[in-house]
């Protein structure tokens, strides 16, 4: 490119280079601070410096002024102050004196700027596209003369090839192909820049493609390449990690059930023998158990027993205890006797009988049997008898021996005191007996229970013996049980272990079944997959080379154009190279998912293919984003997606804060939208657009915005959108920007509108179909992910793969949802593919949809006002939907709807159309309806639009005088068209014959007034369709066209489609709302301020109160602000007339309504402006659009002004005259209106009747009509009337005087007491057809009724006028019609070819200047002449202008040859001079020079030619005969010179003579004998609106066809004004062309006398007048 090519150059060079950085508000004093710090570089510093100066630089044209100055002088004027100035020079004054020269201030000052111009360098790189780069060129010279101009073409082949070669050379792909795939991206690059050029040739629309198109090309392909094969290989590797798991789990199964069924043997020899041990265990157990319970329950009763005996032991023992001390004692008795005492006692023979009872006592207690004292000294022998009654048993005395006892111790003197006292050893002894007679009392007691106690004890040792022997016997059981249950261990261990192999094994078997089962289909799906991926990868060569072009080059062109360039173009051409492509390839299956696409539809985007692809551009484009946003699709889409992120990041460049959020949302990542952008961006962003990142130390990435450096983030996104539908951006914004074209396509439109027409019609439906697109976009992301999880766990998993339950788990998990949603998702498509049938049967109504909404949108190609934005249309259809008849049958239904819509469309269209364009918007709209149904033949149609374009004229000459020449070339094309059936012979082929042969028949309907209406000659009417009888007609009578339309538009559509609706203000009212400005365009002859006005008045809103209006103008913006902010808050309306004269402030305006977001629901915004394309779309596109104008046609005129007029009004006026009068006013008002299309046949000057007028005017006649009745007048005050409405009503509009005639001639015909007589009724106007009468007396109805029986179209009679006015009005109607209609047709390319522009353009200056012929010498001519005549005057006069004509003529050809030929610059003058020989058209600057005319080049240069000779013959021979009047540059000058030379020949005082014309016999100059002796013959002159009756000499009515006619020759006569007596002649204006007088009064030459045998009123209202020269 131009900048990186001068900067590469500037480093060669050694140079460094200077650029001016913009920022906000960069202005001239800012750019000459900046050429200060480059001056002081290559001044001060005495660098060599590159000043590089791009056209973005160029934020105020001033700037080139000092660039101009630059270059031709190496300096700019007063860039320095003179102190500043001052320092340089002293600064270089020693460098001065050092080299010799002078060093005073002057020369050193020169040395400086010297060395300033050879330091400096300067390269200016400009864009040649559009007349920019031309003007400026033009206006700053310097630009042209002092550089030298290094044009740059587009990159050649070879370039293109090599820069490829080393981009790819290190690219990783087969060599065979690196060579293929470079011929391919040249191929695709060159291919772009045809398409380019058939895009602007078919679609006027721009695309430009430079070398960063190419190097974006590059760069994408190498990055989606290598993006793609690793994303290919990542998903390659994990589905092989997947697979390769798979393949050994399956491996494994085989081992794995050898090794299961042996270990199940073992298992179970095992589990035997431990069952069996496990049985001896049992039962020994329960033995051991058994011996324990016994044992312990012994134990237990021996506790028991053990302690209930050693109580009662306890208690023997303590009774025995109380004897104890007695025993002792007896003891101690016993003890204390003495072996000699026994011995003394045995000796008595008979002791004493006390003694001798103690004795027997002790033998009883004995036991002996002799109780008697000699068996007591018998046993007291023994030796042993001390130690026996010492050791005596106690315990074993009886009862017997007791009772024995009982009866020796009843002695009260048996005691032991009193025997002591007869014998120590008897005491003693009694003692021992008394005692055990004590001690046998306690043990009679104490025994049993001892005895109980020992047979206790004796049973306790016993039992206790029994437990220890049980305790033993337990203990070596509890040992076997022990070395049993160890055994039984050891082997149930084995058993366990053996047995958790086996399951594991089973396990594993089951998971690996599971697993290869389960999985199987992702096996086999998967395996194809890694193929189809290798494949894949091979093929992704091709498929990146597809999706990298389209990323870098289609997004500005349309859909059709994307289709072919990438489907048909581009793929094609990488299949023929045999580079590997998927096929059929598909943008979206590389750059996008369905998950996505999606996601963008909830977001908003449409999900057409069109809208896709925009998306894919929006977010994968290596470029920022600019969307051509017509309907606004994109940036509500942006807004959706972006959601709370662009909050504060939404803005316009007009915005004063725009840089501030724009450096936030840079450093933070954020995304930001400039929205509304025109077709200037703003230079101070290029940084970001074109990303001009630098990386800082650390990695830190900053890039330049202004003057600051910001930090950038990564993650930030800029979006741009526009809503200009066509805007034209250069190469720059083109290699900077991403430009995408969202305009909708009727395709895609169709798809958005029959979602909304089935979510009214049948909402369960679209939401079920919404939710299940939800759903199945839900779904497959699930599914997608579960895939991604499956992959994910299989091939991450570490270890036994068998053995991870939860992976298996978390598989099985997987594998049901996703068979579980791939079933669902089945069941989605047929219950999708059910929906969809339902959908379809609502189609039509979405497609007519689509069909309104293109014919709708594309209006805005004639007039931007007509610009209407998608959302605006939705409203409409919304309504239709809610507002049409319901049917109880879906057809019916459809059928409602369909025809409510086009019908809806129609009104809300022609509500903001003119009435001009209203029958082509109905043409428009049936042509595409029958384009929709397959029904338009295109042929045709291009025919009938354009006629036959062939340069050359047809061979076969036209038969017949009367046949147009355009139309006998027409029908030549005509005959070679098909018919509407194509396969059937052409219903054509054989008119030009019979045209040739039936002359008569075929001039007879020629003439008719209405052949239309009439059939063709042989029997076309009945083989040729109805549009196919319109392209006949077209080469007939081209003026009947426009009815033939209406009738077409009635037949195919319906007579309502061709009547517009009358302006409601109640309804415009109920169409608007808070958020919807109504946009009034105005016209002449209509203001709807007082009708709105008036429906504030009734609605409560009054003028000046509630309603706020003012008049926009210089300086009113803040106030009309701050009315807006007061009546959005409020809830008031406000009213802002003449947008237009404050274009300026619009903007602002449009930002206003943009902020107010919530207004009060009362609030209205009217605003009205005229036409104007400084308009803001914004504001259009939201808004209601009104046009305000009259009705086209007395019928609809009169429709509309009785919509006004209600029966209150009408009942106001008591007078009978005063409803018919009311009609009259009403016809009178259509009539002055209509009259106006008649061009200057109907007005001079179009003058703006409006409304205002009659309203007015009725209200006159109320007034004096009311006050006739009360004073019971007979005669009605008419010249009142008259005067009031012609002079001061209407009248006071009008400016000309021949207007004013033809007013008041209305008003005179209109106005009278004829009227209302009742033998001769009143008609307006009468024919075979109508009759436009005044209906009688009688209510509202009566005379609206009257005006709808009237016909639409009427005939221009019903004016006054002939019926030829109407050919001249519907030819040139037609003519627009045809132009306006082209331009809405899809363009097709045309051939090229032939010479250049500049040889065109040259070959006619040569032309010309051949013709130019010498100037007349003025001072010879002079010198001849001598004291000249006033008639001489004039000739010297016409000779001076002529001669300055021709100099200018010369002059400028012969400069307009000099630039083009390059040695001289082309000025503006030249530009324009040589665009007007190339259209054909007289150049302006001529034209100033010489007469009005309106001539086309050729034309006039006959005429130019013409003017040469008559000048020559004056000068040469004298005055001529026959003057040729429209020759003279001032006509009206030589008329005043004749009557000069008259007044002086006769003396005549000059102010009282004047002219007065008769018109001879003669119809050729060489008719006519002599010049006259006073006055003159004039030639040339040409009747408008009447033809001359040569035998009678006077005016009649115009033959049919016939619009002009040349007036035999008139003769002019000079005479006192005293004299002049006319009778029965017409005053005609003689007008020097046929536009006639113009507002400023120009174009009249003088009145001429024509002889008339009808009233004067009949050629006034017909619009006579002569013309010196007419448009041919």
């Amino acid at each position: 490119g131009k900048q990186s090519l001068s900067k590469l150059a500037a480093y060669t060079a050694g140079c460094s280079v200077f650029e001016i950085t913009l920022t906000r508000g960069y202005d001239e004093v800012m750019f000459r601070e900046d050429l200060k710090t480059l001056y002081t570089m290559i001044g001060a510093d005495n660098k060599k410096v590159m000043f590089l100066f791009t056209d973005s630089h160029v934020a105020d044209e001033g700037f080139l002024e000092l660039i101009n100055n630059m270059l031709t002088s190496g300096m700019v004027p007063a860039l320095y102050a003179d102190e500043e100035k001052d320092g340089l020079i002293n600064a270089v004054r020693d460098e001065v004196a050092k080299k010799g020269l002078l060093d005073t201030k002057e020369s050193c000052w020169q040395y400086y700027v010297n060395r300033c111009r050879n330091n400096l360098h300067v390269v200016l790189a400009m864009s040649p596209v559009g007349d920019t780069l031309r003007t400026r060129c033009r206006n700053f010279p310097g630009m042209v003369n002092n550089t030298v101009i290094d044009w740059f073409t587009p990159w050649p082949t070879d370039a293109l090839r090599s820069v490829s070669q080393v981009f790819l050379k290190d690219l990783d792909m087969p060599d065979a192909l690196r060579e293929t795939v470079t011929e391919h991206m040249v191929v695709t690059h060159q291919s772009v820049r045809e398409y380019s050029a058939n895009f602007y040739d078919q679609l006027r629309r721009h695309n430009y493609v430079t070398p960063k198109n190419y190097l974006d090309f590059i760069a994408n392909y190498k990055k989606s390449l290598v993006d793609n094969r690793v994303l290919i290989g990542e998903l390659a590797a994990r589905l092989n990690g997947g697979l390769q798991k798979l393949i050994q789990a399956a491996e494994e199964v085989a081992v794995m059930q050898k090794t299961l069924s042996e270990a199940k043997v073992v298992v179970e020899a095992k589990t035997k023998e431990v069952n069996e041990l496990l049985e001896v265990i049992t039962t020994n157990t329960s033995i051991v158990e058994g011996k324990q319970q016994i044992a312990g329950a012994k134990e237990e009763q021996l506790n028991v027993d053990s302690a209930r005996i050693a109580i009662e032991k306890e208690e023997a023992e303590a009774d025995l205890a109380a004897a104890i001390p007695a025993l002792e004692e007896a003891a101690e008795a016993l003890n204390n006797l003495r072996k000699e005492d026994i011995t003394e006692l045995k000796s008595f023979a008979k002791p004493n009988i006390k003694v001798q009872n103690v004795c027997e006592c002790v033998c009883i207690l004995k036991a002996k049997k002799d109780i008697s004292w000699t068996g007591a000294k018998a046993m007291m022998t023994d030796n042993n008898f001390l130690k026996s009654l010492v050791e005596f048993d106690k315990d074993g005395i009886t009862d017997k021996q007791v009772k024995a006892l009982k009866e020796y111790t009843k002695d009260p003197t048996f005691n032991v005191e009193t025997v002591m006292g007869i014998s120590q050893a008897g005491g003693g002894m009694l003692k021992w007996v008394i005692a055990m007679i004590n001690y046998n009392a306690v043990a009679r007691t104490v025994n049993p229970k001892r005895a109980a106690v020992a047979q206790a004890e004796k049973t306790l040792r016993s039992a206790e013996k029994e437990l220890a022997k049980t305790k033993k016997e337990v203990e070596e059981l509890n040992t076997q049980l022990e070395e049993l249950r160890t055994t039984f261990s050891e082997k149930t261990a084995e058993q366990k272990m053996l047995k958790d192999q086996a399951e594991v094994m089973e396990r594993r078997l089951i998971a690996a079944e599971k697993l290869i089962a389960g999985l199987d289909s992702e096996r086999t799906r998967w395996t194809a997959d890694m193929k189809e991926l290798d494949a894949k990868r091979e093929r992704l060569l091709g498929d990146c080379l597809l999706t990298s072009s389209f990323l870098s080059y289609t997004g500005a062109f349309t859909f059709e154009f994307r289709r072919s360039l990438t489907y048909d173009l581009w793929f094609k051409d990488v299949s023929a190279r045999s580079v590997p492509v998927s096929s059929p390839f598909r943008l979206e299956t590389l750059l996008t998912n369905e998950v996505e696409t999606g996601q963008w539809a909830s977001e908003g985007l449409p999900s057409d293919e069109l809208s896709v692809q925009n998306g894919i551009l929006t977010t994968r484009a290596s470029r920022f984003a600019l969307c051509i946003d017509p309907q606004m699709q994109a940036v509500n889409w942006i807004k959706r997606r972006e959601g709370k992120n662009l909050d504060g990041k939404v803005k316009t460049f007009n915005d004063s804060d725009f840089l501030k959020q724009l450096e936030l949302a840079v450093q933070y990542g954020l995304p930001f939208l400039f929205e509304n952008v025109d077709e200037y961006i703003d230079p101070v962003i290029d940084p970001v657009l074109e990303k001009n990142i630098t990386i800082q130390a650390g990695g830190r990435k900053t890039v330049k915005l202004g003057d600051k450096e910001v930090d950038w983030d990564d993650s930030f996104q800029l979006y741009l959108t526009s809503k200009l539908p066509n805007p034209h951006y250069g190469p720059d914004v083109s290699g900077k920007t991403m430009i995408i074209n969202y305009s909708v396509t009727q395709q895609g439109l169709q798809e958005q509108l029959l979602n909304v027409t089935v979510r009214h019609e049948r909402p369960d439906l679209e939401e079920q179909r919404e939710r299940l697109v939800s759903e199945m976009s839900a779904s497959k992301t699930l599914l997608k992910s579960l895939e991604d999880t499956l992959l994910k766990e299989l091939s991450s998993a570490t270890g036994e793969i068998l053995d991870n339950a939860e992976l298996i788990r978390t598989l099985e998990n997987t594998k049901e949802k996703a068979v579980e949603i791939a079933a669902k998702l089945e069941q989605a498509k047929e219950t999708a593919a059910e929906i969809d049938t339902t959908r379809v049967k609502y189609i039509p109504v979405a497609k007519r949809g689509s069909i309104l909404f293109f014919v709708m949108s594309g209006l805005s190609i004639i007039n931007n006002m007509y610009e209407n934005s998608l959302n605006m249309y939705l409203e409409v259809f919304n309504l239709t939907l809610s507002t049409s008849k319901k049917d109880p049958s879906l057809e019916g239904r459809l059928r409602n709807v369909v025809e409510a819509l086009t019908y809806d469309v129609y009104n809300f269209t022609c509500l903001g159309l003119f009435e001009m364009h209203k029958l082509m918007l109905s043409f428009q709209m049936t042509i595409k309806v029958e384009e929709g149904e397959g029904r338009l033949n295109r042929e045709q149609l291009d025919f009938f639009l354009k006629g036959n374009l062939s340069l050359e004229k047809a061979e076969r000459k036209k038969p017949h005088e009367w046949w147009p020449e355009q139309g006998w070339e027409d029908l030549i094309r005509l005959v070679t068209l098909s018919g509407t059936d194509a396969d059937a012979p052409s219903p054509f082929a054989g008119i030009a014959n019979h045209v040739e042969k039936n002359a008569d028949a075929w001039q007879k309907w020629y003439e008719l007034e209405a052949p239309e209406q009439s059939p063709f000659p042989g029997g076309y009417s009945e083989t040729l369709n109805m549009f196919e009888q319109m392209l006949l007609l077209r080469c007939v009578r081209v003026d009947r066209i426009t009815v033939a339309i209406t009738r077409y538009v009635i037949k195919a559509m319906g007579e309502k489609y061709v009547q517009p609706p009358i302006l409601d203000y109640a309804n415009i009212y109920t169409m608007s709302n808070a958020m919807t400005p109504v946009v009034f365009v105005l016209s002449p002859g209509a203001d709807p301020a007082f009708d709105v006005f008036r429906l504030g008045e009734e609605m409560g809103y009054k003028p000046g109160a509630k309603l706020k209006f003012m008049a926009l103008g210089q300086g009113m913006g803040p106030k009309a602000a701050e009315m807006l902010e007061m009546g959005s808050t409020r809830g008031l309306w406000v009213m802002l007339q003449n947008c237009h004269l404050l274009p300026s402030w619009l903007k602002t305006l449009e930002k206003i309504l943009e902020k107010i977001t919530k207004p009060h629901k009362d609030f209205r915004l009217w605003l009205t402006t005229d036409p104007t394309d400084r308009f803001p779309l914004g504001i259009l596109q939201r808004a209601l659009k009104v046009v305000t104008e009259p009705p086209n046609g007395l019928k609809l005129n009169m429709r509309s002004s009785y919509a006004k007029i209600t029966e209150e009004t009408l009942a106001e006026c008591p007078h009978q005259g005063f409803r018919p009068l009311t009609y009259v006013l009403a016809f009178f008002h259509a009539v002055v209106q209509e009259r106006r299309k008649y061009g200057k046949l109907g007005w001079n000057v179009p003058y703006d009747f409006n409304e205002t007028d009659f309203r007015i005017s009725h209200l006159l006649i109320n007034t004096y009509l009311t006050k006739a009745f009360e004073n019971q007048d007979d005669v009605l005050p008419w010249g009142t009337l008259r005067y009031l409405i012609g002079e001061a009503m209407y009248g006071g509009r009008v400016s000309d005087s021949y207007d004013r005639r033809i007013l008041n001639t209305y008003l005179d015909e209109y106005l009278g007491d004829f009227l209302f007589d009742t033998f001769q009724p009143f008609h307006f106007f009468q024919n075979d057809e109508v009759d436009y009468v005044v209906p009688q007396y009688g209510p509202r109805e009566a005379y609206t009724s009257v005006i709808n029986s009237l016909p639409i179209v009427q005939t221009p009679e019903a004016f006054g006028l002939h019926g030829n006015a109407d050919i001249s009005y519907y030819t040139n109607a037609t003519k627009d019609i045809w132009a306006n209609l082209i331009d809405l047709q899809p363009r097709v390319a045309g051939g090229g070819g032939g010479i250049s522009r500049e040889d065109f353009i040259s070959g006619v200056a040569s032309d010309i200047l051949a013709k130019l012929p010498a100037s007349f010498d003025m001072q010879v001519i002079k010198k001849a002449v001598g004291v000249p005549t006033p008639c001489q005057v004039v000739l010297l006069q016409e000779l001076d202008r002529y001669n300055q004509l021709v100099a200018r003529m010369l002059s400028t050809l012969k400069n307009l040859q000099k630039a083009l030929s390059g040695e001289i610059g082309m000025s503006g003058d030249l530009d324009m001079l040589a665009t007007s020989l190339f259209n054909g058209a007289l150049p302006a600057s001529w034209a100033k020079m010489t007469a009005a005319t309106e001539k086309k080049l050729g034309s006039w240069m006959l005429w130019f030619e013409r003017r040469y000779q008559q000048y020559k013959v004056w000068v040469e021979k004298g005055e001529p005969t026959v003057m040729w009047l429209s020759g003279l540059h001032i006509p009206e000058t030589y008329t005043a010179a004749l009557v000069q030379t008259a007044c002086r020949t006769k003396q005549w005082p000059l102010d009282k003579s004047t002219l007065y014309t008769q018109v001879t016999r003669f119809t050729e100059a060489s008719q006519v004998g002599e010049k006259l002796q006073d006055g003159c013959y004039i030639e040339g002159l040409y009747l408008e609106g009447a033809a001359w009756d040569v035998e009678r000499s006077m005016l009649r009515r115009q033959d049919p066809k016939v619009l002009v006619t040349e007036l035999p020759i008139l003769q002019v006569i000079p005479i006192e004004a005293s004299k002049l007596k006319l009778q029965n002649t017409f005053k005609t204006p003689v007008y020097v062309t046929q536009s006639r007088r113009n507002a400023m009064g120009v174009g009249l030459v003088l009145e001429a006398d024509l002889s008339t045998s009808e009233h004067s009123s009949h050629w006034v209202l017909q619009g006579v007048a002569l013309c010196l020269n007419i448009d041919e």
